[in-house]
């Protein structure tokens, strides 16, 4: 993948890189987390999963995200 070609985002306080126009699940995908069990912070505001697919990662987004643990 070509350098110039990623943009940089903040994700939990990192540095991440991910190809323009990537989805959020593609983007939880690609660090190793399943959608389904996080919640996420973009950009300050919790978002809803309805607004996930059409959510586009751009240049100096921060994200925070939360794994749901079950427990008994």
């Amino acid at each position: 993948m070509d350098s110039q070609t990623l943009i940089t985002l903040q994700v939990n306080g990192e540095a991440q890189q991910c190809i323009p126009g990537t989805s959020l699940p593609q983007l939880l995908t690609q660090l190793g987390l399943n959608p389904r069990l996080v919640a996420v912070e973009y950009n300050g505001e919790i978002l809803h999963r309805q607004f996930w697919d059409i959510t586009q990662m751009q240049s100096g987004d921060r994200l925070e995200v939360v794994t749901i643990v079950g427990g008994g």
